[in-house]
Parts: structure tokens; sequence; C-alpha cells
């Protein structure tokens, strides 16, 4: 997408990384939004904040987490949690989101709370859903605002799931007031290394999903090495992914939507050309 070539009310947004952050603030190309990931900004100054705030007096900015571990036993982190609020009183984002996962645990020996580097999948259950709804209303009432909870990418799965997937999202959203960033990637993922048709399994799971729940939606790429698929975001969305992206923007509408490319980060206008690519379905739908 190069300048002009896109709607005036884009849908889409990039997110906002290092490699793009002078060319981007100098061509300022027609985006919805901007998506950073929230932890990268928690330093009281600096030159990274500095940038995040230019950025922030061009376009509409979104804070996405990877820490706040919402579905953790441990609990929340408080001194993640003031660092988050903090940013946000900052950058007055558009959408603050982080992910549906736990990666705080205490260790046996002397109960110390320990972070996992990783999203580790929550148990479907309703003690699970119980522990998210806790944990999200406690982070809306820090924040002041609603956030956005996104759906993961996992590997394994727990016996002891009892909730459809869609379900216990829609019962987090109806419980806790949250709204749904809704990762297609990450479902597509999901159903190819369950060796089940993507194209069906994710619009199934998208038509069980409540529309107004929906706030945000994610497009990436994955690796596929013939064993395993990983969801790494270092290339071009793929063709499953595109398809169930016209299948849900025919069930919600068109949605505010991000084009995730976090490794092997591509020139600007790769990522733009994707971006237009997202922007031209929404304009189709609309």
């Amino acid at each position: 997408m190069t300048e002009g070539t896109a709607m005036a009310s884009p849908q889409v947004g990039i997110g906002f990384r290092q490699p793009h952050y002078r060319e981007l603030l100098e061509r300022r190309p027609p985006l919805a939004f901007l998506e950073v990931h929230s932890e990268n900004f928690f330093a009281e100054g600096g030159a990274a904040l500095a940038v995040l705030q230019q950025a922030r007096e061009a376009y509409p900015v979104s804070l996405h987490g990877v820490g706040l571990a919402l579905g953790s036993a441990a609990g929340l982190d408080p001194w993640h949690l003031d660092r988050l609020a903090q940013l946000v009183r900052r950058v007055e984002p558009r959408f603050v989101s982080d992910h549906a996962c736990f990666a705080r645990a205490p260790l046996a020996d002397d109960g110390a709370i320990v972070h996992a580097n990783d999203l580790l999948p929550i148990a479907f259950t309703p003690a699970s859903l119980d522990l998210m709804v806790n944990h999200v209303s406690q982070v809306q009432e820090r924040l002041r605002r609603p956030m956005l909870v996104e759906n993961l990418s996992a590997y394994v799965a727990w016996a002891d799931d009892a909730i459809p997937e869609p379900e216990f999202f829609n019962q987090l959203a109806r419980r806790s007031g949250c709204g749904l960033l809704l990762d297609l990637n990450n479902l597509v993922v999901n159903a190819l290394n369950s060796g089940v048709d993507p194209l069906a399994s994710v619009c199934a799971h998208v038509d069980a999903l409540d529309a107004e729940a929906v706030h945000e939606i994610h497009l990436a790429g994955y690796h596929d090495d013939g064993e395993i698929v990983i969801d790494d975001h270092g290339s071009r969305v793929h063709d499953p992914v595109w398809q169930v992206y016209r299948h849900t923007l025919r069930r919600f509408g068109p949605v505010p939507t991000l084009i995730e490319w976090d490794t092997d980060v591509p020139a600007l206008d790769v990522l733009l050309a994707e971006a237009a690519r997202a922007e031209a379905l929404a304009r189709e739908r609309a």
C-alpha cells in the first residue's frame, strides 16, 4: 500500500517495529493504527518511548502485551500491571490487549514466582474460566477501560478441557465485559496441527463467536516444515488465513485488522502490501 491507495477511513494497521521507525514516520502511509508490544515501552523514558510518542502523534496506537499471563493461578504481577497502567495513561491507546495464556507459577521450594518465557495454553474448564474472568476484571479496573483478549496458538491440549473454545471466549467476554482479539492465524495453525480442514474448522469457530465481542483481528504468516506448523509471524499471510478472513468479514463486517510480522521483518513496502490486501477485502465487504 502506498500513499493514496487506501480507503479514506482505513480499517487495517501494522505492527510498529524498529526497522521501520524512521521510514514510517517520514512517509506516514494511510493506516488505521499501529500496534506495539507493551512491554517494550515500560521504561520511564528513553529513545524507544520517545519514538512511540512520535508515532502516537501520527496514528492511533494499540498496545498488545505478552506478559500479563491472565490465566496464571499464581495471580497477576502487580509491577507489570502498574507499568502497563502508566503506559496506557501516556499513550491513550486505541486498544489494549493480551493473551489467554498462563506463564506465572510458584516454585515448589519457597513459593517464589517464576515467569516462563512463553505463552502457555490454558485449560478450557469452568475453573479456568472463573480465573480468567477474575484477572481480566482486575486489569480492566486498574486500567479503567475494557481490554481485548486474544486466542492462542497452542501445541498441546489439556485432558480436562470441557468447554468448546468459542464458548469459553464468549463466556469470558459476557462475564468480564472484555472484547476479543480474534487471531485467525492462530486458529489456522491449530487446525493444521490437529489434522483437520482449516477452512471448515476455523469458519465454524468464527460462526460460534458472539459478533459483538470481536473488536480486532490479527493476520500473520506461519511456518510449515511438513511435521508441525509454527506461528512465527515471519512471512506473508498464507492463503488459508486469507480465506477465513473473507468469511470472518462476511460474519462480522469490517473489523479493525492488524498485519503481524515480528521475525525476519521485511521492507516496509512488503508489509504495506499485505495491509493493502486486507484493506481491499474489507472494502469489498463494506
